[in-house]
């Protein structure tokens, strides 16, 4: 059978290319089954090169050869995958398609055979169209039904809610609105109402991550008809809450030398004794200051503090600019203004206190200081001069819930400085760790502490204060979110357990010499879990049957143990990692018909720790740590004080997708009454993220990382930003079906809120400005979305 010349040169290439594949996965297959994984890979590869050669030789056997290695590829992959279509997508898309490449004429006619040339076509046709049409099935089902029940929400019927008084939008953190306007019924008329735009925006040097990153997370305050928010480099804004209208705009006028760039909200307090500013606004910023702010001039108040404002360090040393900020909501409650301070992690162990403190709301007069290292108990006032707050505490970075009517606030603690070596904490450090602490408005005085993680080594941190709640008998409960994601159920009066809390074994090996590490976790069993299980080889994924292979090397060649793998002088999976199963963003809780939503992402990352002395070390220490979020690459957080530098880097495969499959990001609703998983739905697309870094891709239902939370209305809905996709979505409450979409020109990381304007319509508001750890689009837009006027 003559061939022509452009045919055999397609015929010698595609045998070249399976050859190619046939070294790599008999190559790097080999390597995994040495590591003790599985012989697929490297048997394959064996035949996919002998398929190859066959193919270069114009025979037909080099089709039977790849069939066979498609059709073992098949019984492997739902041996391995069961029905998960994400699993079987990566094991069946690629070698699908390489047999469908069988049917251009150039490379399916055979050189000699008794077989019809039509019959050959037809056979070689149908092989590869099942095989395409078995992996469409299965993409299809990526789409499809997903984990879910119906719940028992029931919606409310139009009813007043014309503020959003606070971060969460009640003193508790609930997220709950009993704004009822919009339904899921009639969700899909909602239109933009207004765009506000501030202002503020990147420079240079934030764009390109050039040691100081950009984060957009605030969350307005609704007070009159006014909206109160402020922006990442700390500009305060009052916008007229019906038409987007700007009224002030207050600018501190900071210098830019802070490497970590956030303002998540500010505060409101009503002071009608006061001589001045009798409606104020409290602005944290990025040099730890918190500044009193009129609400209807935008001016400073004066009389508050040093001429406006107070300074979180006083009295907590000298540092290098960032190392202390302000960068989540002050609390106001019962006359007092709380507030804690971000510190940096792992530069050191020789760093700012974790002190928080309470304020005078008026005066600015310090009312008492919590610092752990001095006493469980708040200290009145401030420290004599000349003293200093006891360095590298825990801090608390996060919002602050509390209960006015038990006189309590609720803080979610981090570790001391260094996160990863744990061999220098002292017994108070211990003791408060990654807890929550229940302690008096009035005076600070420590009521309860429940600690969430022993010796925490894995950044772990409490990230925002519970949401409150009551239980169906009355009790006073909270609900605490973690990065862990255990998720517990408290007495918010005594800090005792409500769903029940056990003490589990968890691994020792791998730590290094003369670190604490516990012997026990707590663990929610009385709770749904939203930790991710152990991984297996089984587990691994990758763009391509390639980086699959890669991401399964990886995993052999590290230590993996589950949630709480010791982080040590050897690679260790850390899986959930310091973004943790859900971040700051928290939960949103239907007070009235106790039920909560929850976003949860699905990220693993690599830890290792280094000898600072070794010439590994010595050459990891040329690179520099911001201390920010942002581990594409690897990163080196020094940690000096401490024999060990750490490295830590996104578990990513070799074509920069995650190592773990989609779904990368969900919505969850639990039921409190009974505590058990109501549904739980894919949350973002693919959009805005494709191989190798890109932004553009086809809108694949696999879930992203998220930042930001969520809110639940009276209406039925649950509205949530937060995706690297860009959009503000509504979810049915009742069911968990995404009704509504809107797509936004910048990342919406930041947590919506709801309200109900001067005119009657119900506006639903987000934050679109970007974050340069997750990568989305800068802008500077606060958005608010409303049904269509009525006429």
């Amino acid at each position: 059978m003559d061939v022509s010349k452009g045919a055999r040169i397609a015929q010698l290439a595609f045998g070249a290319v399976l050859i190619a594949l046939g070294v790599f996965f008999a190559g790097f297959g080999g390597w995994l089954a040495v590591l003790g994984g599985s012989l697929y890979y490297l048997l394959v590869g064996v035949v996919m090169i002998a398929s190859g050669v066959q193919v270069a030789r114009r025979k037909p056997s080099g089709f039977f050869l790849y069939l066979g290695i498609w059709l073992i590829t098949l019984v492997w992959a739902i041996w391995e995958a069961g029905s998960d279509p994400w699993k079987l997508e990566v094991r069946l898309l690629a070698p699908s398609v390489l047999l469908a490449l069988f049917l251009i004429p150039a490379l399916a006619v055979p050189a000699r055979t008794r077989i019809s040339t039509g019959l050959w076509r037809g056979f070689q046709a149908a092989t590869a169209i099942a095989a395409i049409g078995l992996v469409a099935l299965i993409l299809v089902a990526s789409f499809g039904p997903e984990r879910g029940a119906q719940s028992q929400v029931v919606a409310a019927g139009p009813q007043g809610a014309s503020d959003w008084g606070f971060y969460g939008n009640d003193a508790g953190g609930s997220r709950y609105s009993a704004a009822a306007q919009i339904t899921p019924g009639n969700v899909r008329e909602l239109e933009v109402a207004w765009i506000s735009n501030s202002g503020d925006g990147p420079d240079e040097t934030e764009i390109h991550h050039k040691g100081r990153e950009y984060h957009s997370e605030a969350t307005p305050l609704k007070i009159g008809n006014s909206l109160f928010t402020c922006t990442p480099h700390s500009m305060a804004l009052a916008i007229d809450a019906t038409t987007g209208k700007t009224r002030w705009k207050f600018d501190p006028k900071l210098p830019r030398t802070n490497p970590y760039i956030v303002c998540r909200g500010v505060a409101y307090y009503a002071a009608p004794q006061a001589a001045e500013c009798k409606t104020r606004i409290f602005l944290p910023t990025m040099d730890a200051r918190i500044f009193a702010i009129d609400a209807e001039t935008g001016q400073p108040c004066r009389s508050f503090g040093n001429n406006g404002a107070v300074d979180l360090r006083d009295q907590t040393g000298t540092w290098p600019p960032g190392w202390q900020v302000s960068t989540s909501t002050p609390l106001v409650i019962n006359d007092r203004l709380v507030i804690g301070s971000r510190v940096i992690d792992n530069m050191s162990t020789n760093a700012p206190s974790g002190v928080v403190r309470a304020f005078d709301p008026v005066s600015g007069t310090q009312a008492w200081a919590w610092d752990v290292g001095r006493s469980p108990d708040a200290l009145p006032g401030r420290l004599p001069e000349g003293q200093e707050y006891t360095r590298s505490t825990p801090n608390v970075w996060g919002p602050i819930t509390g209960d006015p009517k038990l006189g309590l606030v609720y803080l979610g603690t981090g570790n001391p400085s260094p996160d990863y070596y744990t061999g220098f904490r002292r017994a108070f450090d211990r003791r408060f760790g990654s807890s929550i602490v229940a302690l008096e408005a009035a005076t600070g005085k420590l009521r309860w502490n429940f600690q969430m993680v022993h010796d925490d080594m894995w950044d772990f941190d409490t990230p925002i204060g519970p949401s409150l709640f009551d239980t169906a008998d009355g009790t006073p409960a909270l609900i605490q979110t973690t990065k862990t994601g255990q998720v517990f159920m408290l007495n918010r009066a005594t800090g005792k357990p409500i769903a029940r809390v056990e003490e589990r074994p968890v691994d020792q090996v791998g730590a290094v010499p003369g670190t604490f590490i516990s012997k026990t976790q707590p663990f929610s069993v009385g709770m749904p879990s939203l930790t991710p299980p152990k991984l297996t080889p089984q587990d691994m994924w990758g763009a391509t049957p390639l980086d699959q292979l890669m991401c399964r090397i990886d995993l052999a060649r590290a230590r993996n143990t589950g949630i709480f793998t010791p982080i040590g002088p050897s690679r260790s999976i850390g899986n959930p990692a310091f973004d943790g199963v859900t971040d700051w963003g928290g939960a949103s809780v239907d007070t009235q018909n106790r039920v909560m939503f929850v976003n949860t992402m699905n990220m693993p990352f690599y830890f290792e720790l280094v000898d600072r002395n070794s010439a590994r070390g010595k050459e990891l220490l040329k690179r520099k740590s911001s201390g920010g979020e942002n581990a594409k690459k690897l990163d080196v957080r020094v940690q000096a004080g401490t024999p060990y530098l750490a490295t830590l880097r996104a578990w990513l495969s070799p074509a920069t997708v995650p190592c773990v499959p989609p779904p990368w990001g969900e919505m969850v609703a639990i039921d409190l009454d009974t505590r058990q998983i109501l549904w739980r739905k894919t949350l973002g697309t693919a959009r805005d993220n494709n191989l190798f870094g890109l932004q553009r891709n086809l809108p694949l239902p696999t879930g992203t990382p998220n930042l930001g939370g969520s809110i639940v209305t009276a209406g039925g809905l649950v509205f949530i930003g937060a995706t690297t996709d860009q959009y503000l979505r509504a979810f049915d409450a009742r069911t968990g079906k995404e009704v509504w979409q809107h797509r936004l020109k910048a990342g919406a990381t930041a947590t919506p809120m709801t309200y109900v304007g001067a005119d009657g319509r119900q506006y639903v508001v987000i934050t679109a400005g970007g974050h340069g750890a997750l990568g989305t689009r800068y802008g500077d837009e606060t958005i608010a979305f409303a049904l269509p006027p009525r006429s």
